[in-house]
C-alpha cells in the first residue's frame, strides 16, 4: 500500500506539473497583480487622467518578468505581446478593476476569502515561471548556473525588479523602494526557488522537477495565504536570514541585540535643574516684601 500511495503521489505531482495555466491560473495572476497596482498611491488618479499610462503599468505588473528576462537573454522585450489571448485577458481585468461601475468587480475580488483563493492560484503561476525560466536559461547556457538562477529569479519576481520604471510611468520617483535594497518575501522566495530549480536542472538535487514544483508551490501558496490573511509583510525566512547574515557578514541579529552589542549612543548631558527654593526661603522672601510695603 505504501508503494502504491507513493506512486499515486508521484503521478499527482507529474500531472500537476504539466497542468495548463491558461486561463484559470493566469486569470488569477492578472487579477491579483492589478489589485496590487490599484493599491499603489495615485494609481486611481492616473487611471482617470491617463488611461494609456495606467494600462502600460498594468501590463508591466502582469508581464514585467517576461520583458526583463527577454532583455537579459538578448531577445525582443515585447516578444510576449504576440500572445493576443493573454494580453486581451489582462486588459479586460485591468478595465474591470479600475472602471467597473460601482467598483463591483474590485469589491468582489478584494473580498478576503476570494482574494485568498486568487493569491494561492497566483503562486502556482509564480512557481511555474521560475521553473520555466531556469529551464529556458539552461538551454541557452548549458553550464551557466548563475545565469539560470538570475533568469529564474527574474521570472519569479515579476514587476518588483522594474518597479522604479513602473513608478515613473505613474509620475512617481521613489528610489528608496528599490526591490534589491528592500527585498519582499516573494522576491526572496523567487531567488531561493531559482537556486533550487537550478540545482535540480544540474542534477545536483536528487528530486524530480515535478516533485520540486509541487512542493515549492505548496510552500509558496501556504505562506502567501497565511500572510495575506494576517495582513502581514514579514517573511518566514527572517529568523534564518538573521542568523546567517550575522555569522557571515556581521549583521546585527535584531534591534534589541544591536543596542546590546553595539556601542551605546552618546547621550546629551541633561541641563542641571534650577535649584528649587525651600519653604524657609519662600517665607523669608514673603516677610521682606510685606515689610517693604509697610514702610
Amino acid at each position: 500500500m505504501d508503494v502504491l500511495g507513493a506512486l499515486n503521489l508521484l503521478d499527482a505531482a507529474q500531472y500537476f506539473s504539466k497542468m495548463g495555466m491558461f486561463p484559470v491560473f493566469d486569470l488569477a495572476y492578472y487579477i491579483v497583480s492589478i489589485l496590487y497596482l490599484k493599491y499603489e498611491p495615485g494609481s486611481v488618479e492616473v487611471s482617470r487622467r491617463s488611461p494609456a499610462a495606467s494600462w502600460l503599468c498594468a501590463m508591466l505588473y502582469c508581464f514585467g518578468s517576461y520583458i526583463l528576462a527577454d532583455i537579459l537573454l538578448g531577445g525582443c522585450p515585447i516578444d510576449y505581446f504576440q500572445y493576443n489571448s493573454h494580453i486581451i485577458l489582462a486588459s479586460a481585468v485591468w478595465y474591470l478593476v479600475f472602471y467597473c461601475p460601482l467598483n463591483l468587480f474590485y469589491k468582489c475580488v478584494a473580498f478576503l476569502p476570494v482574494k485568498l483563493v486568487l493569491v494561492a492560484l497566483k503562486e502556482v503561476v509564480r512557481t511555474r515561471k521560475i521553473a520555466a525560466g531556469v529551464h529556458h536559461a539552461h538551454h541557452a547556457y548549458h553550464h551557466g548556473l548563475f545565469i539560470m538562477v538570475i533568469i529564474g529569479y527574474v521570472k519569479g519576481s515579476g514587476v518588483a525588479l522594474v518597479s522604479n520604471f513602473e513608478q515613473l510611468l505613474r509620475g512617481v520617483w521613489k528610489p528608496e523602494t528599490n526591490e534589491i535594497l528592500n527585498m519582499s518575501f516573494p522576491t526572496k522566495a523567487s531567488l531561493y526557488g531559482a537556486i533550487l530549480f537550478t540545482l535540480q536542472e544540474a542534477s545536483w538535487l536528487p528530486v524530480s522537477k515535478s516533485t520540486l514544483i509541487c512542493l515549492f508551490t505548496l510552500f509558496m501558496a501556504t505562506s502567501k495565504v497565511f500572510m495575506t490573511a494576517r495582513h502581514s509583510h514579514g517573511s518566514p525566512f527572517a529568523l534564518i536570514e538573521s542568523w546567517v547574515c550575522h555569522l557571515l557578514f556581521g549583521s546585527p541579529l535584531g534591534e534589541g541585540e544591536e543596542d546590546h552589542h553595539g556601542a551605546p549612543a552618546p547621550v546629551a548631558p541633561a541641563a542641571p535643574p534650577s535649584p528649587a527654593k525651600t519653604k524657609e526661603e519662600l517665607s523669608e522672601g514673603t516677610r521682606k516684601r510685606k515689610s517693604k510695603k509697610a514702610e
